[in-house]
């Protein structure tokens, strides 16, 4: 038998019974189309949140107190952990290959500016957190170079923090209350948005010094430095944990790259993705037991028609291939149709929510695909090789 009267007869079995097979193909069809859209919306949150990491470089290291991994030992051992200092980060300027450093104090605040107030994020920071955040200023100037601990009482503020405090005027100048605290405002910043979650343009930069004293804390809640790119970064941790090993006698502090948390980041959610396609897959499943069904009935409605080409010399081997043939073209049909909906229903996404982080995976729609030729085959195996093992003589009788 020819490919080309192999393939008349299957699309001709298939078109014989059309509301049979567009029914089953439908199940498949959704089966794909789910698998479609979690896929790309796990793809896209995977891609958004390495974008957001990726916004403060690659060649960034954080220093933060306390180490995260434990050996059994005694908990008192912990409790004298020494506190991240900001002659902490003054040495850490010291280490190999070492460009900018900043100490970070995080927290949140009243702020007040004449009649105006309202709660806001506080980061206390030193004067190179531009060039190690990759932020940028809109207005005036950033906070200067001063002695670390007895800087001047400046403040930089964010773009919605400006607008909201000093309404119609320039803020460069005004002079602002944290807390108990006065401080002049010297810039304003670039306007940046949320960076996982966390509301930049929101936030007012202030000394580290001073947001010790306005939070009556004695450590840094982290450091953050880069270092030259063309450096390994294992040196660079290397000679960080060397420095902070000989100021606090111990290694009391966790280091992580920017490299490492993007590593996890796209385990963690690759996992994710997978997972929810998974998910999705239990609708192939269902469809897959849909084909199995319906082959059995068409190999029992059809015992006639495969005795007459069992008697008229067909080999089983082709009884065999015209079953499996249209198990798969039932499949590949709902597989192109779930393909095309999950397509179509992305793009209707993209336009009315362009904030939903969606991107349309090509490996998971390859797999798509390949998972439902599969599927008609699976399912198509056990249907076909009853018909195929039919005996021509019996199968006519029964006719």
């Amino acid at each position: 038998m020819s490919l080309r009267d192999w393939l008349r007869l299957v699309l001709g079995a298939l078109a014989a019974r059309r509301l049979r097979s567009a029914l089953t193909a439908l199940g498949i069809a959704v089966g794909i189309a789910a698998v479609v859209l979690l896929t790309a919306l796990g793809t896209g949150v995977q891609r958004y949140v390495v974008q957001e990491f990726t916004q403060f470089g690659t060649n960034l290291i954080a220093v933060t107190p306390g180490q995260r991994s434990t050996f059994g030992v005694s908990g008192a051992v912990f409790a004298t952990t020494r506190p991240l200092t900001l002659d902490d980060a003054e040495a850490l300027r010291r280490a190999h290959a070492v460009q900018a450093v900043v100490p970070v104090v995080q927290g949140n605040v009243r702020l007040q500016a004449g009649p105006r107030s309202r709660r806001g994020e506080l980061l206390g920071v030193g004067p190179e957190a531009l060039q190690v955040w990759n932020f940028e200023l809109a207005q005036g100037r950033f906070l200067p170079a001063d002695d670390a601990r007895a800087p001047r009482p400046f403040a930089v503020l964010g773009a919605t923090l400006r607008q909201e405090l000093f309404p119609g005027e320039s803020a460069l100048g005004q002079t602002l209350r944290i807390g108990d605290r006065r401080v002049r405002v010297i810039g304003v910043m670039a306007r940046r948005g949320r960076i996982l979650g966390f509301d930049i343009d929101g936030a007012v930069y202030v000394p580290a010094a001073l947001a010790l004293e306005l939070f009556n804390r004695e450590g840094l809640m982290e450091i953050d430095l880069i270092y030259r790119p063309e450096v390994p970064v294992e040196r660079v941790e290397s000679s960080v944990r060397r420095l902070l090993v000989a100021r606090h006698g111990r290694e009391d502090f966790t280091i992580v790259s920017q490299a490492q948390m993007l590593e996890i980041l796209g385990d963690v959610l690759g996992v994710l993705t997978a997972a929810v396609g998974a998910l999705g897959g239990i609708s192939l499943l269902v469809g897959a037991i849909g084909i199995a069904t319906i082959m059995t009935i068409a190999v029992a409605e059809r015992t006639a028609e495969v005795g007459l080409l069992r008697a008229l010399g067909t080999p089983r081997r082709q009884v065999l291939l015209l079953f499996l043939g249209e198990a798969m073209v039932l499949s590949l049909i709902g597989g192109v149709a779930g393909l095309s909906l999950g397509a179509l229903v992305i793009a209707a996404l993209g336009l009315a929510a362009p904030a939903v982080p969606i991107q349309l995976s090509v490996f998971y729609t390859s797999v798509s695909l390949a998972l439902a030729a599969a599927i008609g085959l699976v399912a198509g195996v056990l249907p076909a090789r009853r018909a195929a093992a039919l005996d021509p003589v019996e199968a006519l009788r029964g006719e």
